[in-house]
């Protein structure tokens, strides 16, 4: 078998290296699940154990009757799913309304909000149904003006969320946000907007993973899909290093840990990136006061080159970012300090606090800069769904919850804007995207003064 193609150093797909999360040592792993070995037939074979392809398993089985079978290189969750920020928040796409408007027209791109709404409330509804403690924390997301133009925009971005999507939000002025408990260096004022939740991701997918199992469907650990091969009579054969799954549908669900030959039709069509999240030690109630922080919401600033941060239940602040376009030692022994600095620079009276955790992983971005979700070519029977461009709680969940539907031929009533049933188109000169990410890196950081 011919290996797989990956764009990344290769140890941004090593599954025996530490990820080296908070989340790691907070939610150990329940159980491992058996590496997949022999012959196995099914319905519906899964690529991917993260949100999207457990969602779409979950909802095949409870909803529809099928019996999947899920395959990961890992184990559940090791990927994004399993280290990310835990927002739940709206999402997907890095297109701007303009632009989006311009290609699809006004009344898709209010299905699209929509989408993002229903896409946070699927998370809520896949908790409640199972019963899953993911130590959600109060509803909300805020959004902090780093230049004074971005705050005297926001006013018009509420009217235009609410006329869109229905959500309502608040302003708060530059003088009031120590008030308010979102005090930061350079924060020109702030919106807050009445959506979505923060979470325990680790906990989410590992009980996305339980339910799955109790309705009857089957997860195999540490078995790498190597080579995909359609049979005579139109089945799918997945070869493993020690076993072979034969199914009548395919859900390929890896997001930014795809590769570009499995098949070769992904090839080109999704760019990985990068991304850092740092966290600190606990802080007591006067360490937060120092700053002037006190809510436990999702909160990002208004950068191109985004910032996400969140005050964990235990006083830790979580802290994220983009920055580094490859993932090996190098770039694991650069990023620590990078992130470190940036997140002095925003909260200096916490620069004498300990960073206890930096990990990175692969979030996935789009030639279009929206998710699809859909066929794999003319693979009848073959679907994915990817690049949600680092909003994968929300809408990982969701499209996984879309693509069930699409599998079972029975579509849920749920919004699914043209934008995301488009085919992701190849970038240009695609072997070599990733070294076009540092220029891109500094155009959007100009823009961002």
């Amino acid at each position: 078998m011919s290996p797989l193609k990956r764009i990344y150093h290769k140890d941004a797909y090593d599954t025996g290296l530490p990820v080296g999360s908070y989340w790691e040592a907070v939610t150990p792993a329940p159980e491992r699940d058996p590496v997949c070995e022999g012959d196995i037939e099914t319905d519906v074979a899964v690529i991917g154990a993260g949100f999207t392809g457990l969602s779409a398993a979950l909802h095949l089985a409870q909803d529809f009757g099928f019996a999947p079978v899920v395959l990961d290189s890992a184990q559940v969750g090791w990927g994004a799913s399993g280290r990310n920020a835990g927002f739940n928040c709206m999402g997907g796409g890095k297109i701007s309304d303009a632009a989006y408007a311009k290609r699809w027209g006004e009344a898709d791109l209010a299905e699209f909000y929509g989408a993002q709404v229903r896409a946070t409330e699927v998370v809520a509804e896949l908790i409640d149904a199972q019963g899953l403690d993911v130590d959600a924390q109060p509803r909300g997301e805020w959004l902090m003006a780093h230049r004074p133009q971005d705050y005297a925009h926001f006013r018009e971005e509420a009217a235009f969320l609410e006329r869109i999507s229905g959500v309502r939000s608040e302003i708060i002025p530059p003088e009031a946000l120590r008030d308010h408990g979102v005090n930061g260096a350079g924060f020109h004022g702030a919106m807050w907007s009445d959506v979505g939740f923060c979470l325990n991701p680790r906990k989410y997918v590992f009980g996305l993973a339980d339910a799955l199992r109790r309705a009857g469907g089957r997860i195999f650990g540490d078995s790498t899909v190597e080579r995909i091969e359609r049979l005579s009579d139109g089945r799918f054969a997945l070869h493993t290093a020690q076993g072979r799954v034969v199914a009548e549908k395919l859900v390929l669900a890896g997001n930014g840990y795809n590769s570009e030959n499995l098949p070769d039709w992904m090839a080109g069509r999704y760019t990985p990136v990068v991304s850092h999240i740092m966290v600190t030690e606990p802080m007591g109630d006067n360490v937060l006061a120092d700053q002037g922080w006190r809510v436990n919401q999702m909160s990002c600033d208004t950068r191109k080159m985004l910032h996400y941060f969140r005050l964990l239940p235990d006083g830790r602040m979580l802290f994220g970012m983009r920055g580094t376009p490859n993932l090996g030692p190098r770039d694991r022994w650069r990023m620590p300090n990078a992130v470190r600095a940036d997140f002095d620079a925003m909260f200096p009276a916490w620069r004498g606090v300990r960073t206890a955790y930096h990990w990175s992983g692969l979030i996935c971005v789009a030639r279009n800069l929206v998710p699809y979700v859909g066929p794999i070519g003319d693979w009848e029977g073959a679907f994915t769904a990817m690049a949600f461009h680092g909003n994968g709680v929300s809408m990982a969940s969701y499209s996984g919850k879309v693509l069930a539907g699409m599998v079972a031929g029975r579509p849920y009533q749920e919004p699914l804007p043209d934008a995301m049933r488009a085919e992701p188109r190849r970038y240009p000169i695609a072997p070599m995207r990733r070294f076009g990410l540092p220029a891109a890196f500094k155009w959007y950081g100009w823009q961002d003064r």
